[in-house]
């Protein structure tokens, strides 16, 4: 099993928090990996929310390659943070860990959201594509005020490898995955947190139901749905293609995921919807065990469970701050002031929604009408 570190937050703070809940975690995660995401910026990027923010690593020949491709695209370099990089026993370098601030070619100032997300998405895609074979070039997100960082080895020496206790590297929400390594190789592209155009999920657990749901969503015909050299990674699509490419409520992500069964369905007010969704993507469902957090271009974080709640997972905190973690004892170095009674713990039909600037929290439940 993986463990599970999210904080959402009205005030900006370091990621480390996300790293000391994951160490008291420790138990249900190796040590393989650390991933991080960033969103709702503060520190240096503050100023620069409506520039897109690529975050990778890259070789010094790939650093080569990934500028000349980016200016030949026509995106302006405004802002580069590179973590001061503290050698340590047991963790091999890269040559370049980075988050680069680009202004929009010229020809995409005045285009729409959309247009933009999908320049950045396929922008993303094509530099991955380049660095893949000889792994000169890592690209984890391209998106405003989003960063991404990930790396092979414990959590906790990262984060001292990446000097995070200095850096003046903060955000309001941060997601961070404390990697137990199911795979025979670790590659950097398995390591949650996945993101795509706003959307970013992590799970502990197995995803049974993996093969169906991928030929499904490749089917689709979507740029992004490619990679899936995790078997996590989709859950991230299916997040993306049910309220980006479908509409729907966030809701409906938890009706997708573990539809209702008809004895159940036939007391919902939007029966009939929930009916078509069964029908139309039950490639979709998942058969777990797993437990997902995830969340939304607008910072609602979430959190659900398979129907089997085969994996553990609690929310809590206080009003400006809730954390969504593996276990209580993270919950507990994250937000230790909280009132404990109050802690909650989603079960098979329930999602757990943070209101963005964490003013507050909901238990939305599948059999509500």
């Amino acid at each position: 099993m993986c463990r599970l570190a999210a904080i959402t937050s009205r005030k900006y703070f370091s990621p480390l928090e996300n790293i000391l809940a994951l160490e008291t975690m420790k138990e249900g995660h190796d040590g393989s990996g650390l991933g991080l995401t960033l969103k709702d910026l503060g520190g240096e990027f503050e100023d620069l929310k409506g520039y897109p923010i690529l975050s990778g690593i890259c070789s010094k020949e790939g650093a080569r390659t990934l500028d000349a491709f980016m200016d030949k695209a026509g995106f302006k370099l405004k802002h580069v943070w590179a973590p001061k990089i503290k050698l340590l026993k047991g963790i091999t370098p890269r040559d370049h860990y980075f988050a680069r601030v680009y202004d929009y070619p010229k020809s995409y100032k005045n285009k729409t959201i959309k247009e933009k997300e999908d320049l950045l998405m396929n922008m993303r895609l094509a530099l991955r594509k380049i660095g893949e074979p000889d792994e000169s070039i890592f690209v984890f997100s391209f998106y405003p005020d989003v960063i991404t960082l990930k790396e092979v080895g414990d959590p906790l020496q990262l984060a001292e490898f990446f000097n995070l206790d200095k850096a003046n590297l903060k955000a309001k929400i941060i997601f961070a995955q404390g990697r137990q390594n199911t795979n025979y190789t670790i590659y950097l592209y398995t390591c949650h947190p996945f993101f795509i155009q706003g959307y970013c999920s992590m799970t502990n657990g197995e995803n049974t139901a993996f093969v169906p749901i991928r030929e499904f969503l490749m089917s689709r015909k979507f740029p992004g749905y490619i990679g899936y050299n995790s078997d996590s990674e989709v859950f991230t699509h299916i997040l993306h293609y049910t309220a980006r490419q479908l509409g729907l409520p966030l809701t409906y992500y938890k009706d997708v995921i573990t539809p209702l069964k008809e004895s159940e369905i036939k007391f919902r007010g939007d029966r009939e919807a929930l009916r078509f969704l069964r029908q139309s993507l039950r490639p979709l469902c998942i058969d777990g065990p797993n437990v997902v957090i995830g969340f939304t271009p607008d910072g609602r974080c979430f959190m659900v469970h398979d129907s089997k709640k085969l994996r553990p997972g609690v929310v809590g905190g206080i009003k400006g701050k809730f954390a969504l973690m593996s276990e209580e004892c993270g919950l507990d170095r994250a937000i230790s002031e909280r009132d404990r009674s109050k802690d909650i713990f989603p079960m098979k039909y329930d999602m757990v929604i943070v209101q963005p600037q964490a003013e507050e929290v909901e238990v939305w439940n599948q059999l509500q009408n």
